[in-house]
């Protein structure tokens, strides 16, 4: 869903937690509200991270953009510490060409209550972007 709002030219953008229940179902969603007619789909976190510096898709440039998460709470249990583990547990199985270490570190600080979960690497890329406001809901 994309609207554009009156009071000014900002654009927004909504993300729906209850169309989806894990990593890929994330990225379905975001390729659905983000990149409407383009050929290509979100795979990736760097792919997401990349479609909100804009020029194709809905994002055209630097515009300044409102992000709604609807359902977050939802989506940051979903995305929590089970999926992460198993996020991190499948490029190491995976091996190649993954940075073993650096997985296997990030997955040890995890355990330790010290990493982060995918919902807080995901609120992490979208805030990284300074065009872009998010409000959970």
């Amino acid at each position: 869903m994309l609207n554009t709002s009156n009071n000014n030219t900002r654009k927004m953008i909504v993300i729906n937690g209850g169309h989806f229940s894990s990593l890929a179902g994330f990225y379905d969603e975001a390729s659905h509200v983000l990149m409407k007619d383009a050929d290509w789909k979100v795979g990736t976190l760097d792919g997401f991270d990349d479609i909100l510096y804009g020029g194709f898709g809905v994002i055209e440039g630097k515009e300044e953009i409102d992000i709604i998460w609807k359902e977050s709470g939802k989506s940051k249990e979903d995305l929590g510490f089970q999926a992460t583990q198993q996020f991190y547990e499948n490029k190491i199985r995976q091996g190649k060409p993954f940075n073993i270490e650096l997985i296997q570190q990030k997955l040890d600080d995890l355990t330790k209550g010290k990493g982060q979960t995918l919902f807080e690497i995901l609120v992490e890329i979208i805030e990284s972007h300074t065009n872009i406001t998010l409000r959970l809901e």
